[in-house]
């Protein structure tokens, strides 16, 4: 169901790392606000209710690390987590919402944008789509501009527990073949659900990669 490391060392290497202390560091409105930090990040983009807060909660063991909510945009600026000091984690706003103002939308996209072109520090992009509709246009949209901007990303299901395992397996089949066709895309989906725990050690496997060595 999902392609990814799964060898034993991994997935331990993963586990130790998400285990250690995860704290939040500053929350982002504006492109002047970024920090200077020296860790890598990892970003989790997805449309807006996509389960972005949900999974870091997941991968960290928190239940209230980075706020959820069944608000649709309810978060409104990058929120950076530092992990053990070892990794920097960045929630970054939901895209594709248009319920707010018109102005707020504006800037919450340009913001997203910006950070996604222009930051060296940022090693890979976790590009979440809800396992229950699939790539949608603004997603298709994201992912031409970090082909664009050669940011590596790498397609994560959320909610696949919402999902019988046999449609989940041909979503999974019909989405690998067009994300083939982006260079900047890691060829392997993973498939998560914050409730259940599928997927979640094979994510802090993958990430745990970018994490400086202690």
């Amino acid at each position: 169901m999902t392609n990814a490391p799964d060898d034993a060392a991994a997935l331990e290497t993963g586990r130790m790392l998400f285990e250690q202390t995860c704290d939040f560091v500053l929350g982002v409105a504006e492109e002047s606000q970024l920090p200077e930090g020296l860790l890598q990040e990892v970003g989790f983009a997805g449309r807006s209710n996509v389960g972005k807060s949900s999974l870091i909660n997941a991968l960290t063991r928190r239940k209230a690390l980075a706020r959820t909510s069944n608000t649709p945009g309810r978060t409104r600026q990058l929120n950076f987590f530092d992990l053990a000091g070892r990794l920097m984690l960045v929630d970054l706003p939901g895209y594709g919402y248009a319920r707010a103002a018109k102005r707020e939308v504006a800037a919450w996209n340009e913001l997203i944008l910006s950070y996604l072109k222009g930051r060296v520090q940022l090693a890979r992009v976790c590009l979440l789509i809800d396992a229950r509709h699939g790539l949608k246009p603004n997603d298709l949209e994201i992912m031409a501009l970090l082909d664009q901007a050669a940011v590596s990303y790498q397609i994560v299901l959320t909610k696949a527990d919402k999902l019988p395992e046999g449609p989940l397996k041909r979503l999974i089949g019909e989405v690998e073949p067009q994300i083939r066709k982006h260079p900047a895309c890691h060829p392997e989906v993973i498939a998560t659900s914050a409730q259940t725990g599928v997927g979640i050690d094979v994510l802090r496997a993958e990430l745990a990669s970018f994490a400086a060595a202690q």
